[in-house]
Formats: structure tokens, sequence, C-alpha cells
């Protein structure tokens, strides 16, 4: 074929997804998982081959574990550790001004916070990609257009070897191409801006020797040079160093520059093998919408924020869960359509709260007057005149609204508990023993005792798993965390979905049936009775 042309027609799939970083890569395995037919294409011939994110928390390796990566790969992480939590701010005197609970145990049954390079995730992530026989991978192709009907978008993208010009055509187009995201810009969904804008100095470097850091990551805010000091995955180590006025960002970028600033804390060459040094744009950026027709956004061409709490990364992976289930049951039929206009609300709404604590952080380490810089210290050593206020937690927020979650229930929206159990002797996490897709959870009953059998078919139709725990049943609760958290909650039943989130909750057994009718309403978008026919073959005609 002739530079510069363009086939009639290339390709047809299910979905496209735009961009093979974890974001992208992780959306087409959930959906290769159930069976579609996923296209990837990435504008670079190969994976790139240096770190970026370096922290990924408890959600994130849940939802990785929901596809299947923990079983085997779960040594690409290493847990904070670290006195007062393992996150500390420190002044330019090195006295502790803050420190947050990165050390705690989690709520999904992983350590809270833990260090990884991503060159490894990205091998791990692409190899399961390409051992589904529906998922295509297709680098060196970049998007250039994208067309959409009433049925289904159409993607032209250019050959970066020949400049060929192919057609693909999904039934939806999923951008995950980072923070300069084409898709985002040819579909025409602006963005806003937090007013937050630093220059950091990043430097990934390798420890020739072995040595014991106090904490997982430590903030230095010295007005003279803020930094950072991470573990950023088993192995190696990050430091980050923000631009002041008085160097450029081609200066700031040498590496005798970062070895300079690297000086103060023992790391030179001779103990020190320099992996990468780049200048950054620290921001804060989130997309106004986040679906246009047929094509929906995720990861940085969503959202950007500055690295303070280490979420970026993270907060992408949740967007390909949340996205992942409601296009598998949108396309199957199984629900409406409409289920994806509370996509862009829910995880909107929850980014923010992230990017504005990160934001929060950032403006405290970024301070550069001697002057407030003093008066900041002054204030948040004043704050601490509680001794329990000193370590602080994460930010835990709510899902948005609209939301596919039950109205009026103060838990809904949340984030679940995973904990180990043991079913018939067999000892391990939930989701890989008993839960995965919609999980029915009560304490010492069967969830499913009352429930008229359409609506329980349905459930089970939709993924649904139901399953009773009791301290003399098939499934034990082994570290005591359900009984726990229904205790803390007054709660006996409980309803999560394929995203970890709470739908809903109820006090017995009796609410499980309009619990469960809810859920049907939510997703199909008709009420149903317990004495309504619900069998989810009834809906395999639905607009898909």
């Amino acid at each position: 074929m002739s530079p510069q042309t363009q086939r009639e027609s290339s390709e047809t799939a299910d979905f496209v997804v735009v961009g093979a970083g974890p974001v992208g890569l992780l959306t087409a395995i959930l959906l290769g998982r159930k069976g579609w037919r996923v296209t990837v294409v990435e504008r670079w011939p190969s994976r790139y081959p240096m770190p970026r994110a370096c922290t990924i928390d408890h959600e994130a390796l849940r939802i990785l574990q929901s596809a299947g990566v923990m079983a085997e790969h779960s040594d690409l992480f290493e847990p904070s550790r670290g006195e007062r939590g393992g996150y500390q701010i420190r002044n330019r005197d090195g006295v502790l001004l803050r420190a947050i609970n990165w050390n705690r145990t989690a709520e999904s049954g992983w350590a809270n916070t833990n260090g990884f390079y991503q060159p490894d995730l990205e091998c791990v992530l692409e190899s399961m990609a390409l051992a589904l026989p529906n998922v295509l991978l297709r680098r060196g192709w970049s998007a250039e257009a994208i067309g959409q009907d009433e049925s289904s978008v159409t993607l032209t993208v250019m050959s970066s070897d020949t400049s060929d010009r192919e057609l693909i055509t999904g039934r939806w187009l999923i951008g995950a191409d980072g923070a300069n995201s084409v898709v985002r810009e040819l579909v025409g969904i602006e963005t806003e801006d937090a007013g937050f804008e630093a220059d950091w100095l990043v430097v990934d470097y390798e420890p020739l020797v072995e040595r014991q850091w106090d904490a997982f990551v430590t903030q230095y805010c010295d007005p003279e040079q803020p930094a950072t000091a991470v573990n950023s995955g088993p192995g190696r180590r990050r430091f980050e160093f923000m631009r002041r006025d008085d160097i450029s960002a081609a200066d700031l970028a040498l590496p005798e520059t970062a070895w300079r600033l690297m000086e103060p804390w023992g790391v030179g060459p001779d103990n020190a093998r320099l992996e990468r040094h780049a200048v950054y744009t620290f921001r804060g950026r989130w997309a106004r919408d986040w679906r246009r027709g047929r094509v929906l956004i995720a990861g940085d061409a969503a959202h950007l924020m500055p690295p303070f709490l280490g979420q970026g990364m993270c907060s992408g992976l949740r967007d390909a869960a949340a996205l992942a289930w409601r296009l598998d049951l949108a396309a199957s039929g199984l629900a409406s359509e409409s289920i994806l206009d509370s996509y862009g609300p829910e995880r909107s709404t929850h980014v923010r709260v992230i990017i504005d604590e990160a934001i929060a952080i950032g403006r405290v380490i970024c301070e550069l007057d001697p002057v407030r810089a003093a008066e900041r210290d002054a204030e948040m050593l004043a704050e601490l005149a509680d001794s329990a206020a000193l370590t602080v937690e994460p930010p835990h927020p709510r899902l948005g609204h609209p939301s596919i979650t039950l109205d009026g229930d103060d838990t809904a929206g949340r984030l679940s508990v995973q904990g180990r159990i043991e079913v018939d002797g067999l000892a391990g996490l939930f989701d890989d023993l008993a839960g995965g897709g919609w999980e029915l959870i009560a304490l010492g009953v069967d969830p499913l005792a009352a429930v008229p059998p359409d609506l329980a078919e349905w459930f089970a139709g939709i993924g649904g798993t139901a399953t009773a725990i009791a301290a003399d049943g098939r499934v034990r609760d082994l570290d005591g965390t359900y009984a726990s958290w229904f205790a803390e909650h007054e709660r006996t039943v409980v309803l999560s979905r394929p995203d970890f989130y709470i739908f809903g909750t109820g006090r017995d057994a009796r609410d499980v049936t309009p619990l469960l009718a809810s859920l049907h309403a939510a997703l199909v978008g008709q009420s149903v009775t317990p004495h309504d026919h619900v069998n989810h073959r009834s809906h395999e005609g639905a607009p898909s």
C-alpha cells in the first residue's frame, strides 16, 4: 500500500481502547476476560522502559487482583513501612510536621500503600492482555479522527512506519491516552484547571548499597529546596526536587544537577546508579465531561493531579474498573446504556477530592518564602498539641452523584471490605474464594433464602454471587473483618458492585429482596416487585 492511503475497512471490535498504559491495558483485560473483542491502539512502537508512577494503593491492588494479576505477581509490590505511618512531612530542620498512616491495615485486603516499578507492571499487563485470543494490541498507530453514530464509533488511525491510514470500528471507544489525550481533543471535551503548577525534577536510581530509611515517603518542606524521598519499588528509590526561580528547567534536568541535589542524603555515583532524571510540571486538572456519545475517557485523559499522594495511576485503575462492568452489562443487553451516564459524575467527584487534597499538600511543600514557611511550620506544630493528631488518614472519598447506589444509605458509595475467609478448609481472600462481580454478603444467614427465584436468577445472570458468612458455616471469617464491619455499621447484609463500591446494605435478610429490586431498577431502568418476572434472559434484546 502506498503512503497516505486509507483502507475502506480494516477491523471491527466490540471495544476500541486508545492507549496501552496501565489504564488502557487493564480495561482491555477486564473486557477481554468477559469474552469481548478488544482492539488496543498505541502510538508508541514499544513499551516505555522508564519508571513513572511508583506508588499504588490497596484498592488498586484489589482491582488488579480481580484481573488475575496478583495470583502470580504480588511480588511486584513492596508495602509501605516506616515510623508514624510511613508518610512523613518534615520542615527544613527535620522536625516532623505531620504523618499520614500508609502502614494501616487496609479494607481491601492488601497493604494500604506499596512501591512498584511501572515497567514491570506494564510488561505483566501487556502479556496478560495478549494472552487473551480476543484482545489485539496495535502498536505504532496514532488516533487521527473519530466518527460515531447511534450504534458504533469509528476510529481513523495512522501508522508511524508507513503513514497508512486505517479504520477501526467498535461499539464503544475508551480514551486512555494520557494527559495530552488525542481522544479528548477529537471529541471536544474541555478541561478545568485547579490553578496549581510547579516544575519538579524526578530522579530514579538503583541503590548499590542497602540502606534503611526512616519512612516510605518523606516530604522535605525546605524553602531553600523542597524535596521528596520515596521508595519506588523493590530495589529502587526516587528523589523529587522542586525547581526554584534561580535555575532553568534545562539546567535542572542535567545529570550533574541530580547528583548535586541528592548529595545531602549521601547518594552519589559511588553508591547508586542513575536510571532516569526528567523535569515534569506538577498540576491539577480534570475533564468537564467523561463521555461524549459512544466515547469515554479514563486515567490521565480525564484527570491529572500532583503526585504528592501517589494517587494518579490508582485513580486511573479505578476508572477502568468502573467502566468495565458498565460496558460489559450495557453491551450484553443486561443493562440499559444509561448506566454509562453515571460513570463521569461518580468518578469525577471522587477524584476531585483526591486532587484537592494532593494540591493542599503540594502548597505546603512548595512554599519558597522563608517567612511564610516559618509561619506554616508554627501553625502545623501548634495543631500537634494533641499527639494523636500527628498521624492522619489518607482521603477516603465517596462516589459522586448521580450514582448507581442506593439512595438514603449512608454506606452506599463507600469502598467495601475484603477479608480473609476459609471455604471448605481453603483459606484466602474473599474475592478469590467466594466473590467476584456483584457480591451479596450476609452475616449468619442465607442472603437469598427469601428472594423470589426470578430475582435471584436475574442477579446470578449479571454475575452476582451470594455468600453467607458464619462461624460454624461453610464460609468462615478468619480475622473478623466482616463481623467488625457489620457491627460497626449495624448491618447484616451488604451488596457491593464489581468495582468494590457498596451499592447498598440491609439490616436483616428481609431487606435483600428490595435491595436487589432497587439494583434491577438502577441497571435495567424499570422497577420490579417480588411478583414481577425478571428473568435475565428476557433482556437479551435490549439496546446495546
